[in-house]
């Protein structure tokens, strides 16, 4: 089986379910954002102040094309498909599956997480701007699945039926 991607805004829950695909699936997972503080020693957060996004999203994509190709979920960070390359990458080496969620539900989720540097004290009218930016490259993707008002397990069960066509 070719890598599965998840994708989509922070807070979306790619992180979550990707979890959950994993244990039904009997895959290994691996997160981007992980393998990125774990691969530099650092924090996102301490990346973003020490070294500015360019250099984060260079390490995302090195990171991105280091990772296994087959029998793996790979979780994504929010903005890892604003980069051509990152999304041509994913669509020829596995499936991209956008985990799609209401943006209210999402701030909520996300507006106070000091762990998230892009979204940590932004408004919520910035947050759409943010979003809306980068809604043309969420919606490049192999298969959407709206998570709003689902369950984890109704999630996952949906992902594997979508696999399955």
């Amino acid at each position: 089986m070719k890598a599965i991607y998840l994708t989509g805004f922070m807070g979306a829950g790619k992180t979550t379910i990707g979890e959950a695909l994993a244990e039904r699936l009997a895959l290994p997972v691996r997160d981007t954002d992980k393998e990125i503080e774990r691969t530099t020693g650092l924090t996102i957060k301490q990346i973003f102040e020490e070294h500015g996004e360019q250099y984060f999203r260079d390490l995302e994509t090195e990171i991105l094309k280091n990772l296994p190709k087959d029998n793996i979920i790979i979780t994504t960070g929010g903005g890892i498909v604003i980069r051509n390359e990152n999304r041509i990458y994913m669509k020829e080496s596995g499936v991209i599956i956008l985990l799609h969620a209401d943006l209210d539900v999402i701030y909520d989720r996300i507006h106070h997480d000091s762990n998230r540097p892009i979204a940590n004290k932004k408004s919520k009218e910035e947050l759409v701007t943010l979003y809306l930016s980068r809604e043309s490259y969420y919606e490049d993707c192999t298969r959407k699945i709206n998570t709003d008002n689902k369950s984890i397990d109704d999630i996952t069960e949906e992902i594997i039926q979508s696999l399955k066509n």
